[in-house]
């Protein structure tokens, strides 16, 4: 079965959310074998074929829910994004802003290490987040979800601090964020480093950026 290139821009859309029981049952199977193969075979060798034989369904079956592999992976990475971002949004809140620059870097630091822990512990946490990062074709996902978090934290900067500079708020967040993400994908891309130590540098520069955009 033919695959989409990941350079051109496939359909993410689902053709069919399912309704009755034995339909659900199915279409979690597909993310669930789907998740399995990326650790077993990787993203360039996933296929829909390959997903296909480990539910034991056929290729029409399969199609009844998503159009390529990329729409499947799209699920699974909006899935994990979501929750990430679930953890984010719990700690994005004035009263955590306004918090005391050690107390700061020390709740940066519990989200890093929630964040590390809920994506390991999803299946192919590590592989999804991969994808995500290596598939040109879903570079959106990760980027529309870097920009919902830029908005949470930006917003709860700004009502506890509302004489900040807006603009710039914006900025520094979306690079912290970028940079958090990135100390986050060393971890998976290279399971070697010190995770502890990693994230005590990821939080303690992003407290510092942080830090400097409080109004004196």
């Amino acid at each position: 079965m033919p695959q989409l290139d990941p350079f051109s821009t496939p359909s993410f859309e689902v053709k069919k959310r399912p309704t009755q029981q034995r339909a659900r049952d199915t279409y979690e199977a597909i993310l669930g074998a789907t998740a399995a193969l990326l650790q077993e075979v990787g993203i360039e060798r996933l296929s829909t074929n390959l997903v296909c034989q480990r539910v034991g369904i056929s290729p029409p079956a399969l199609y009844q829910y998503f159009p390529n592999k990329y729409a499947i992976l799209h699920e699974l990475g909006t899935r994990l994004m979501d929750q990430q971002n679930a953890l984010l949004q719990a700690w994005a809140t004035p009263q955590n802003m306004k918090l005391p620059p050690k107390r700061y870097a020390e709740s940066l630091l519990a989200l890093f290490a929630a964040t590390h822990e809920l994506t390991q512990t999803q299946a192919a946490g590590d592989w999804i987040t991969r994808a995500l990062r290596a598939v040109p074709a879903l570079h959106h996902v990760r980027a529309s979800s870097h920009d919902h978090v830029t908005t949470l934290v930006h917003d709860a900067f700004m009502a506890a601090y509302p004489d900040a500079d807006s603009a710039q708020v914006r900025l520094t967040t979306r690079v912290v964020i970028e940079c958090v993400y990135a100390a986050l994908e060393l971890l998976f891309d290279d399971p070697t480093q010190d995770a502890e130590g990693v994230a005590r540098i990821a939080a303690d520069i992003a407290s510092q950026q942080m830090m400097r955009l409080r109004p004196r």
